[in-house]
Parts: C-alpha cells; structure tokens; sequence
C-alpha cells in the first residue's frame, strides 16, 4: 500500500483557525452529551432513597472494572424532546455501547429511568432497534437492564407502538443467531 504524503501545513493560520473552531464544536458536543447525564443525575435523590442505582451505575458496574466502554448514538433525537437547543435532553432516554462484560465484548442498553422513569422516547426505540442490529452484525452478546415507565404516552403514536414490536423481534433474531440476550428488569 502506498504511503500518503499530507500536503497540511499545520503551522499556517488556516489550519490554526480550523483547529479552534473544531475544538469548539466538540466541546459544545461534549456539552451536550454532559447535558444527559446531568438531567439523569438529579433524580439521584429518588434513587438513593428507594436504594437503587442510577442507570450509569447500573452499566458502569456491569462492564469489567477499568475497561473502555464505546456510547453509542449519544445525541440521538437531539430537539424532538424540546425544539430549544438549549433545553434539549437528547439521547432517547436509552444509556447503550460497547463493553466488557466478564471479558466478552458485549453490547450494553440501559433504559435511564433519571430521564421521564425511564418511558420509552420515539428515538430510544430507534435507538435500541440500531443497537441490536449492530450486536446482530457483530455477534455481540446483548445485555439489557431495564427498568422502564413503558412509551411516553405523551408522544404516542399507533405507528410508534407498531414499530415498538421491532425490538422483541430483534431480541428473537439474536437468540435464534444463537447470540446471547441477558435481559434484566429492574425497579420499584
């Protein structure tokens, strides 16, 4: 394979400039996913007084001590919740990625019952439908710690519910592929 000379002048100004501005929009998106889990983490005290965990605990105890874990589709559904970019919480109400798992890699979803009790968000269904099809692809065991309001009958829609059906058959597709599915329920 042919090696590829990079004609970037990392020195000139263009560059300089470019680079600041780029580190600004990962900063305001590092922001934003820090939003997500500031809105989860006030419900702490609710948590702490029925002795549970918050969803990130939940996740952060399951994965191997120390080991990397990949978010997935952090920002997903960012302004359908609240059309003010300000006021957003995106992320679908769905804490999902990549981890270890006693030393398998595994695909982790996390219902973030700190976000509206954990119901369910029009893109947290879309959320979830990637994720099991990326475990699908990659034969990635799935774990599933759930402890949900069930939908948000708030956004209900018909089409919603219909397409709601998709996850138990994702789950099904897995388990026929012979793939692992650990499903845990949890809550009040």
């Amino acid at each position: 394979m042919p090696i590829i000379e990079s004609t970037i002048d990392t020195s000139s100004a263009a560059f300089a400039a470019n680079r600041e501005a780029w580190l600004k929009l990962i900063a305001d998106f590092r922001a934003l996913e820090q939003r997500v889990r500031d809105a989860s983490a006030k419900a702490k005290p609710v948590f702490d007084k029925r002795g549970q965990l918050l969803p990130r605990e939940r996740v952060a105890r399951a994965l191997d001590a120390g080991s990397p874990f990949l978010e997935l589709a952090t920002v997903a559904g960012w302004c359908l919740d609240n059309p003010d970019p300000v006021k957003t919480i995106p992320g679908g109400g769905l804490v999902a990625g990549i981890g270890y798992v006693s030393g398998v890699r595994c695909m982790v979803a996390a219902s973030d019952a700190g976000i509206d009790a954990g119901a369910i968000q029009p893109m947290g269904l879309e959320k979830i439908l990637r994720v099991l099809d990326i475990a699908k692809e990659n034969k990635l065991p799935f774990l599933h710690l759930v402890e949900s309001a069930g939908a948000n009958l708030l956004k209900y829609r018909v089409e919603d519910f219909i397409h709601g059906g998709g996850l138990f058959c994702g789950l099904t597709r897995l388990s026929a592929a012979g793939i692992p599915v650990v499903t845990v329920v949890h809550g009040s």
